[in-house]
């Protein structure tokens, strides 16, 4: 089976859905985003290609995906959109209206049962004026039967700021791609909702050109996933289907500070394996524990933890010195595995991040959401806690050398060592912004320099010692 998803779906919520599907007995090939299931359905139904966006609004979300296709390859370039806002939104706005008209009272003061007769007859409504331009409407509150019509331009009006924000979201998309309006071929509308007539002109509007309706908006995603099993079961006629997906959100690691390391960036193309050297903190480190993050923050603690695990074994050496590979590769369905090894010993340590538990649509959206609204201050805050680590690495260079050669310097010159490493000590404790952090690190840099020409003196002279100009 090929099994569609939200394109919003993290790791944990696409191993639980794949989960899911074993216990049931399905044999499950892949897992694909619904919008790329209906570019799959377009591409080869239509025999286009060229930059194409996949516009889908069903009963309760909203997502957007902008798709590059060309000789059997379906690239995802970005994805967008908000798990809170779909036709359902558009039926208690037209519902809201209904009761002002009426003179009736707000919708939230209705009884649950009142409630729902309103908000059934304003989806019945919005689905008829899809194909005609007035329609009736009937609802009983408080034992009243109400009779209203209601035509096309009024449900527009009572609908527009959300299909407003629709549009606004696609925009989104495409600056996230760096793509113009003008440069997308043509727009594929997916779900019910996109039968709207305001919805599909404002796409018009947008790109200039009417979006692609050729397909059954409420069946395309079907259509599109048992084209892709029907390929992966090898029944193609075509036998080329490539499909590349992306990651929805970044992933990375934790490094000293509680900062966030990008391994993989969000809207990565998948399948994808990338790798990135670490390093250890400290003298004679032997162990170094992997932290799996995701998410668009800077810092560790407003991301989301996927994982953890340790590398153990690594040969004692100076900071700085050993070489870590972290690894993280992402299949084709969207699962993340995450391995490091010391390219030295060949010591090396691996997990597959498999949470028992996701996020709601909701909260995924709210990441990249606040990733946007935060950025600023988050890298604010991540250039305190970078000069903060350098602060430390530099305390712990000068402490691990004061015990190694301390006896090179005078009593005088150690008591100024020890003052400016005070300096930094406190200077990383308590300043809010890393100029003077930076600056105190400069001061014990340059304060120990002619401690650090001695200290290399000494291991010339060690390393020369006893041995004749014959061997060197």
């Amino acid at each position: 089976a090929v099994i569609t998803v939200p394109a919003y779906f993290d790791d944990a919520q696409r191993q639980a859905t794949k989960d899911a599907a074993q216990l049931a007995g399905l044999d499950v090939l892949r897992l694909i985003n619904e919008p790329t299931a209906a570019a799959i359905a377009y591409g080869l139904d239509q025999g286009v290609e060229g930059l194409y966006a996949v516009y889908d609004l069903g009963g309760g979300t909203f997502d957007i995906s902008l798709l590059r296709l060309a000789r059997g390859v379906f690239e995802v370039v970005a994805t967008g959109g908000d798990s809170a806002l779909g036709g359902d939104d558009y039926d208690q706005r037209l519902a809201s209206a209904l009761l002002q008209r009426a003179g009736l009272p707000a919708l939230e003061s209705l009884t649950p049962r009142e409630r729902r007769r309103v908000q059934t007859a304003a989806r019945h409504a919005k689905e008829a004026l899809s194909g005609v331009d007035e329609v009736s409407v009937s609802f009983e509150v408080d034992g009243v039967v109400h009779d209203l019509d209601v035509d096309r331009t009024e449900f527009d009006v009572a609908t527009s700021e959300l299909t407003a924000t629709t549009v606004r979201l696609l925009k989104r998309v495409l600056r996230d791609a760096k793509v113009s309006a003008e440069e997308v071929e043509g727009v594929v509308m997916v779900g019910g909702s996109t039968r709207m007539p305001a919805v599909r002109q404002a796409i018009a509007t947008l790109f200039g050109k009417p979006p692609l309706v050729n397909l059954n908006p409420d069946e395309v995603v079907a259509l599109g996933a048992a084209i892709q099993a029907n390929a992966l079961a090898g029944n193609a006629t075509s036998g080329d289907l490539l499909l590349l997906d992306v990651t929805p959100l970044s992933l990375g690691l934790e490094t000293m500070g509680g900062l966030v390391e990008r391994v993989i960036e969000r809207n990565s193309t998948i399948p994808t394996a990338k790798a990135q050297d670490f390093t250890t903190f400290k003298d004679g480190q032997t162990a170094l524990a992997v932290h799996v993050v995701q998410g668009e923050r800077e810092l560790v603690s407003e991301c989301r933890s996927l994982a953890r695990f340790e590398l153990r074994g690594i040969p004692p050496m100076v900071a700085g010195a050993a070489r870590i590979r972290v690894t993280f590769q992402v299949g084709a369905d969207g699962l993340l595995s995450v391995s490091a090894k010391e390219t030295g010993s060949g010591v090396e340590a691996s997990i597959v991040v498999k949470p028992s538990y996701g996020l709601t649509d909701d909260q995924v959206a709210g990441m990249l959401r606040d990733g946007f609204a935060t950025a600023e201050s988050d890298m604010v805050a991540r250039s305190l806690r970078e000069a903060q680590v350098d602060a430390e690495r530099m305390i712990l260079a000068t402490v691990s050398a004061l015990a190694a050669d301390g006896d090179l310097l005078s009593s005088e010159e150690r008591a100024e060592v020890d003052a400016l490493v005070a300096r930094v000590r406190a200077t990383a404790r308590d300043a809010g912004e890393p100029r003077p952090i930076e600056a105190a690190v400069e001061a014990l840099a340059e304060g120990t320099e002619g401690f650090a020409a001695a200290r290399m003196n000494r291991g010339i002279r060690d390393a020369l010692a006893g041995r004749n100009v014959n061997e060197l």
